[in-house]
């Protein structure tokens, strides 16, 4: 079985990029198959930094093909900027990406649409979207009504299926603005730039499904990258705190088109300690001086937005959940020296909800509301470790912090990243 898949375990953010960089020269395909431009991959090579949004990390490695499938939402601006900042940079893109002609394609309808409704939150507490359209265009995805497709630019009713969508959207969002705050959306001028992004984009274009399924079946070497993480799955996450899309391991057949059966091998990526990027529950939150410590040595800055991260201590009982329902086969253990500084570190094991204490992950935003996280104290190793190269070398508490994450989780952790570069990471065994 030759797919292997990259998965986050906690609310994004958890250095995904980084794994996927490293495993990509044992592939030959790297995949992107859900999100869009709201998830951010931060890659660090030979010193120079990569911040990738839609085009996935493999793009870095030559001779690997890059493909972002039809699970995706893709704004052909943004695209079309990654491909071109990549390319001024040295960076070849061109026939190694391939982009499906199954993924939506997100308008100026959708960002205006995401703008209006954010003043809409949902208890006082905004759900956290990056405002680029993502969810509005997810919507029209499973509506159909309205949603265009990639493959759609190509086709002689283009023009006339903007027309017809616009006088729709125009309609909605006249009833729904402010008095006088919007201008109806110009259908001509619309398609007449998508008109010429499809041309740039159409050297990339394919049916990315046929391409995958015959590579697979091929039995060459196939690597999914995951985007956002498990705690953000649409159906499964902190709902209605989620990303609009399937993040967690049971989105990758869905995403890419490609059944469970060619996935041999799950590595579920989680930082050493947890962090949450705009409203909803965050039980293990440190709103204080050891949470701004972790911010500012970890810079948990997003990639995408720049919003601060808000910090907090490794939630093993949210992370024992995603890895269950993602099926991951081990432990990729992210930022471990930014702990480095701490006297004493906490792992939550369980919650207290309602006076009664468990381990299992709730289903109701309401009861992890309610989550009172019990915490297990280890000692801190207080030395550095950004040039540690070997496990064995690791401090002795910090072997055992593994270790104990490991025995909770109930995976081995196999990976094991103590800075942003790629040389600043251990394996536990050797990758596959």
């Amino acid at each position: 079985m030759p797919g292997t898949c990259v998965v986050g375990l906690q609310w994004g953010d958890e250095a995904k990029g980084k794994v996927v960089d490293l495993l990509t020269g044992r592939h030959e395909v790297v995949v992107r198959y859900q999100g869009g431009a709201n998830a951010g991959h931060t890659v660090v090579a030979g010193g120079q930094t990569y911040k990738l949004s839609l085009i996935p990390s493999g793009i870095l490695s030559p001779n690997v093909q890059c493909v972002v499938t039809g699970g995706v939402v893709v704004n052909p601006q943004s695209i079309l900027s990654e491909i071109d900042h990549l390319t001024a940079r040295g960076v070849h893109v061109g026939t190694n990406l391939m982009i499906s002609d199954r993924a939506h394609i997100i308008f100026p309808w959708h960002l205006e649409e995401e703008r209006v409704e954010a003043a809409f939150q949902t208890n006082g507490e905004a759900i956290g979207t990056t405002m680029r359209g993502i969810g509005p265009c997810y919507r029209d995805k499973a509506g159909r009504s309205y949603a265009i497709r990639l493959g759609d630019l190509y086709r002689p009713a283009f023009r006339d299926r903007v027309e017809s969508v616009a006088r729709h959207k125009n309609q909605k969002l006249r009833a729904i603005s402010a008095v006088g705050s919007f201008q109806d959306f110009d259908a001509a001028l619309i398609a007449a730039d998508y008109a010429r992004y499809a041309e740039r984009l159409k050297p990339f274009v394919a049916d990315t499904t046929e391409y995958l399924l015959t590579a697979l079946e091929a039995g060459r070497p196939v690597l999914f990258e995951g985007a956002q993480g498990a705690l953000l799955d649409l159906d499964h996450g902190t709902f209605p705190y989620v990303t609009s899309s399937n993040s967690s391991g049971v989105g990758i057949s869905g995403g890419a088109g490609v059944p469970g059966r060619y996935l041999n091998q799950v590595i579920g990526v989680a930082k050493a300690y947890s962090t949450r990027v705009g409203g909803g529950p965050f039980p293990t939150e440190q709103d204080n001086e050891i949470g701004e410590g972790i911010r500012q040595r970890g810079r948990e800055f997003g990639t995408v937005t720049g919003r601060p991260r808000r910090c907090g201590w490794f939630d093993a009982v949210a992370v024992r959940y995603t890895a269950r329902l993602s099926g991951i086969d081990s432990l990729a253990v992210m930022l471990l020296d930014v702990l480095s500084e701490l006297r004493e570190i906490k792992i939550c094991t369980a919650y207290e909800i309602d006076g009664q204490r468990v381990t299992r992950f709730p289903s109701h935003i309401d009861e992890l509301r309610r989550a009172v996280p019990v915490y297990e104290t280890l000692p801190g190793w207080r030395q550095e470790i950004t040039g540690v190269r070997r496990a064995a070398d690791l401090p002795e508490a910090a072997k055992h912090y593994l270790a104990r994450l490991s025995e909770i989780i109930g995976r081995p952790v196999q990976i094991i990243s103590v800075g942003p570069d790629r040389e600043q990471t251990i394996f536990a065994d050797a990758p596959t």
